[in-house]
């Protein structure tokens, strides 16, 4: 079946069984949330692609790369028929989408579905509750994400404005990376080694590397903009594995957004945005026709001692010349200047912590900051690198010919062969999970000090247990093991609120004094810092079973995930639903 265009996304089904289902929506939902139902098709098949001078058969969706824009606004429901027609199996998730009760159409792979096998078809069913702003979509099953990822963007409901100035225009703008070789060939190699996987060969923006890589001048992302407007860039990293700065050179940026959620509006020269975030900002351009072009630059935040992708992604903002009064001629943009901006050095922490203490929540009364202010549950969790045994006769790639691992509370998340929140639906989760995952670590240690001489991991399929509408307050620890390093941490079904962040060890007697519980920025994904740590809150008033994972997706590889699974309620409206009659089997 040939890729297809996506459909109209604005009309109601009228079918007797899209009746049905609507009714159905209406009838669970709350009044302030009813939208329109819109369709969209995904067509996941095989496209060759050329970048660096390099072609390659890649999975894409549609048959674009990246993928097409999903568009809806708050209160709506989405219909996304998903058909696998590449050999690869294929989930999708709807990153930062809260899927209130809707744990089914979340996507990670053999955590809430089985995947979508070839030939098969699954359709994705969500309302949008509570949430505007900007998201994203991407698969989520080993490495398939490096191509298959697209906007997703939830508008305001209708009539009801932005909390800034409208903007002359919007942009989505989706940082990627591009490998040559084939990413899953890679992480299966170096898995199979257990040594670090080779690094990507290009960031993208849009899709494009830009004129700093070879044989890519004529693949360059070109903003084009008038004179004394104001432009809302929509900032999405869908990197792989890498955290990124991002500048324009001779403009100041102003932040609005950070995951779909509004935040008090500041000024910056360069933004850091990891894996899994999202950021809007507002591009005031000059007053008049400057005479001259401008970089736009992102470059790798890098902590780790690990190979990286050390080069930089490059995309042009262009200025519209309107024609003098004296002459109908324009300059050729080739002899115009061309102002490139400077970035923070690859590992400048003190600029990303710098950078995430500006970020508060608005905490008015039409966006209020609903902090929990009574913690039911604590835990503290440590997160970082390890080691496991080899396996391997002829040795293995890693530390002192161990295999590269990853943990939290030291233990390395192994992935079962059926999804959890099936198996937990069902009542057949004896043998899938235990329900024992450790509130704290087994055992202390100096997490941001000399690292301990044993570095092996242990390895298991555990996870948390909440009673709903818990309020939960987490601690995540970066540890030493293996160095210290960022980890952007994402939590589906729900956001949270980082309440607090520091260098070194926690102390709970003395930093929970400085959490700002007023107005702290609310996310779905957080970097814990290099050599430090954050603490969250969430209340955990969605039942389901939700991954937890690091979105450097070398990481996740290696095991730095764990799942919460949140119980019913006792009202009818506090319970999961039940699976969709097409939810893909294992």
């Amino acid at each position: 079946m040939a890729a297809s265009s996506l459909p109209s996304s604005s009309s109601s089904s009228t079918s007797t069984m899209g009746i049905f289902l609507t009714l159905m929506a209406l009838s669970i939902l709350p009044q302030h949330a009813l939208g329109i139902t819109r369709h969209y098709e995904l067509n996941i098949t095989m496209l060759n692609v050329t970048r660096l001078c390099h072609t390659k058969s890649l999975v894409a969706v549609n048959g674009q790369f990246p993928g097409p824009r999903i568009v809806a606004r708050e209160g709506d429901r989405l219909l996304i028929k998903v058909n696998n027609h590449v050999s690869n199996n294929i989930t999708i998730h709807w990153h930062g989408i809260r899927q209130l009760r809707s744990g089914w159409a979340d996507g990670p792979a053999y955590i809430t579905q089985c995947p979508i096998q070839t030939g098969q078809s699954y359709v994705y069913n969500y309302t949008i509750v509570g949430q505007r702003g900007t998201l994203f979509w991407h698969a989520h099953i080993s490495w398939i994400r490096a191509t298959v990822f697209g906007p997703l963007i939830i508008l305001p409901k209708r009539h009801v404005q932005y909390p800034f100035a409208k903007p002359h225009e919007e942009v989505p703008v989706i940082f990627g990376e591009w490998f040559n070789a084939d990413t899953e060939a890679i992480i299966s190699q170096a898995l199979q080694t257990g040594g670090g996987p080779n690094v990507s060969d290009a960031y993208t923006l849009n899709g494009l590397p830009g004129p700093l890589y070879n044989c890519s001048a004529k693949d360059t992302f070109k903003l084009k903009v008038k004179a004394g407007k104001t432009y809302l860039l929509r900032l999405i990293n869908a990197a792989l594995n890498d955290e990124l700065f991002f500048s324009i050179a001779n403009h100041t940026l102003t932040v609005v957004e950070a995951d779909a959620l509004y935040v008090k509006p500041f000024e910056t020269d360069t933004i850091l945005i990891t894996p899994g975030q999202t950021t809007n900002v507002l591009l005031k351009t000059k007053p008049q026709f400057p005479a001259a072009t401008f970089l736009m630059l992102a470059r790798p935040y890098a902590t780790g001692a690990a190979t990286f992708d050390n080069s930089t992604v490059a995309g042009i903002l262009e200025y519209e010349q309107c024609p003098s009064p004296d002459s109908s001629t324009t300059v050729s943009v080739k002899k115009l200047p061309l102002f490139r901006p400077t970035l923070p050095a690859l590992n400048d922490t003190a600029f990303a912590a710098n950078f995430s203490n500006k970020l508060r929540s608005l905490a008015n009364r039409q966006y209020p900051a609903n902090v929990p202010q009574n913690i039911d549950e604590h835990f503290f969790f440590t997160v970082g690198l390890g080691t496991s045994p080899c396996d391997q006769t002829q040795g293995c790639q890693g530390p002192n010919g161990t295999k590269f691992a990853a943990s939290v509370n030291n233990i390395s998340f192994a992935q079962p062969t059926t999804a959890l929140l099936q198996s937990h639906f069902s009542g057949q989760s004896s043998g899938v999970y235990s329900p024992d995952f450790p509130y704290n670590p087994l055992r202390w240690f100096n997490y941001t000090g000399n690292p301990p001489n044993n570095t092996m991991v242990g390895n298991a399929t555990k996870v948390m247990v909440l009673p709903f509408n818990t309020s939960v307050e987490l601690i995540m620890q970066d540890t030493s093991i293996l160095g210290a390093e960022s980890h952007p941490l994402h939590l589906h079904g729900f956001n949270f609120f980082v309440v607090g962040q520091g260098f070194g060890n926690y102390d709970p007697n003395k930093d929970p004094k400085n959490f700002n519980l007023v107005d702290p920025v609310e996310r779905n994904t957080v970097g814990v810092p290099s050599g430090g740590w954050v603490a969250i809150r969430f209340l955990a008033d969605n039942p389901g079973v939700w991954f937890m994972h690091c979105h450097l997706e070398v990481h996740t590889s290696w095991g730095l995930k764990m799942a919460w699974l949140v119980l019913d309620g006792k009202l009818p409206n506090q319970k999961l639903l039940p699976p969709p009659a097409d939810l893909p089997k294992c």
